[in-house]
C-alpha cells in the first residue's frame, strides 16, 4: 500500500509517501509545495493545488493522511490554514482515495510514543523508522510522521476488521 501524508500549510504544504508491505515501511519521497505570500489568496490556493496534484500524478498513492487542524488565538491565520487544509483533502478526494484525519498529538503518539513530542523527537524517529531517509524540511517531517500513523492506523484498523469479521463468521 502507497501512503500519502500530507501537513497542510498555506505557505509551505509537507508531503510524504511511504510503502507498507505488512509490517516493512519504505521511503518512497518527500517534500514541500510552496506559495508566494506576495499573491491574492486564490493564486496562492490554485498554485497549491496544482502542486499536489502533481505530487499525485507522480507517486500514485492508495490512500492519504491528513492532519487536523488546529484552532489558534488569530482567527484569520486559522482559516487561511483552513482553506489550505481545503485543498490538502481535496485533492485526495479528486483522486478517490479514502482519507484519514489525525490530531496533531495522535500523529506524535503514535510515532515517537509521546504525545507532546517536540519536532527533534518526530524527526528523530521518522528516521529511525525510514532508515536512510533524507528529510527535505521540517514541513515534509511532518508529512512523513502523518503517513506513518495513517499506515499504522490503517493497518491496525483493516486487522481489527478482519478479526471481528471472522469471529463474526
Amino acid at each position: 500500500m502507497r501512503v500519502i501524508g500530507i501537513d497542510p500549510g498555506l505557505r509551505n504544504l509537507g508531503w510524504g509517501v511511504i510503502d507498507t508491505d505488512g509490517s516493512r515501511i519504505s521511503h518512497v519521497a518527500n517534500g514541500t509545495c510552496h506559495s508566494s505570500t506576495g499573491t491574492e489568496l486564490g493564486a496562492r490556493l490554485l498554485s497549491l493545488h496544482s502542486q499536489l496534484t502533481e505530487v499525485f500524478r507522480q507517486f500514485m498513492p492508495d490512500t492519504a493522511g491528513v492532519e487536523q487542524t488546529f484552532v489558534n488565538k488569530d482567527g484569520a491565520g486559522t482559516l487561511k490554514l483552513g482553506q489550505a487544509r481545503g485543498i490538502a483533502m481535496l485533492v485526495p478526494a479528486q483522486a478517490g482515495l479514502s482519507i484519514g484525519e489525525y490530531a496533531p498529538n495522535k500523529i506524535k503518539k503514535t510515532v515517537v510514543g509521546v504525545g507532546h513530542a517536540d519536532k527533534l523527537q518526530v524527526a528523530h524517529m521518522v528516521k529511525m523508522q525510514l532508515p536512510g531517509v533524507v528529510l527535505t524540511g521540517p514541513d515534509a517531517t511532518d508529512a512523513l510522521a502523518i503517513a506513518l500513523c495513517h499506515a499504522f492506523h490503517a493497518r491496525t484498523g483493516n486487522t481489527l476488521s478482519a478479526a471481528l469479521a471472522r469471529a463474526g463468521a
